[in-house]
């Protein structure tokens, strides 16, 4: 398939990134398959985790990851040509399953589907319950699911915070990718979901502890509670709580990305701004 608009785009966004001099740290690099179908699975803690997910799969393989997002960013009159040219995949919730349908055919096609499985950004920054989606997605098109966590990206720009990438250069971003796990351990959704929300739990953890350490005096806000930092914590966990009671999530909504969230094509513009709005 032709990709006149992604990678130009994905270079405006390497762009951006240079300029901002993130200082960009991958691991698990060889955990990208230089072929076939993968469903990529991302946390979500900052509107420019869906242009920072892509980073590891062209670096090393030159590949594509198609990204599930809301069906508004598709009829936005800017972002819309942006999104089909890319060939990223339209979530409409009122029917999701053809949302699932499409994302699985692309699978079995041999692209990468991206996926965040919690939906939307959290102000703890822990993983918060995932949608089960992926793990149904990745059984039925028998393909693996690569879990990938990102670490630093909500001290750039994410919800209740200003938007102001300028305050941001130099940070570090850290990217982990897990082993792939098989679709043959997925079959069941629920279980299936729970085993990849321990699986990114383990990497987000390391990455947590691997990150530099606010210095004292500096801002917090954007460190979890329980590493010691002001960011609120996770809501309270009742007793008994297994991580398959974190996975329930209805078919109809896979999950999702904001209509407002920074794609690699809206990213370069938002340098530009220095006294916006906060999300």
């Amino acid at each position: 398939m032709a990709e006149y608009v992604y990678r130009p785009v994905i270079s405006l966004a390497l762009g951006l990134f240079r300029g901002l001099d993130l200082k960009i740290d991958v691991r698990g690099q060889e955990n990208v398959p230089a072929t076939g179908g993968a469903v990529v699975l991302i946390n979500h803690i900052s509107y420019l985790d869906f242009a920072l997910a892509g980073v590891p799969f062209w670096r090393g393989q030159k590949r594509y990851v198609r990204f599930m997002a809301k069906k508004s960013t598709f009829e936005h009159k800017i972002t819309g040509p942006l999104m089909r040219g890319m060939h990223h995949i339209s979530v409409d919730r009122s029917a999701g399953a053809g949302s699932l349908l499409t994302a699985t055919e692309a699978l079995r096609s041999g692209e990468l589907v991206g996926v965040f499985p919690e939906a939307t950004i959290h102000p703890h920054y822990c993983l918060a319950p995932f949608k089960s989606g992926a793990a149904r997605m990745a059984a039925a098109a028998g393909v693996p699911v690569i879990p990938m966590v990102i670490w630093g990206s909500q001290r750039l720009l994410t919800k209740g915070q200003p938007r102001n990438l300028r305050k941001g250069r130099h940070t570090p971003i850290l990217m982990s990718l897990g082993t792939p796990v098989p679709p043959e351990e997925l079959t069941d959704p629920a279980a299936g979901t729970a085993l990849l929300y321990d699986v990114m739990g383990k990497l987000l953890d390391e990455a947590q502890h691997r990150y530099p350490a606010p210095a004292p005096g500096e801002p917090d806000w954007w460190q979890p509670a329980h590493l010691g930092g002001s960011a609120p914590p996770r809501p309270e966990e009742p007793a008994g709580l297994t991580p398959a009671d974190l996975t329930a999530a209805p078919p109809e909504e896979p999950p999702t990305q904001r209509s407002d969230e920074v794609t690699p094509a809206t990213a370069p513009a938002l340098v530009k701004e220095t006294e916006p709005p906060a999300v």
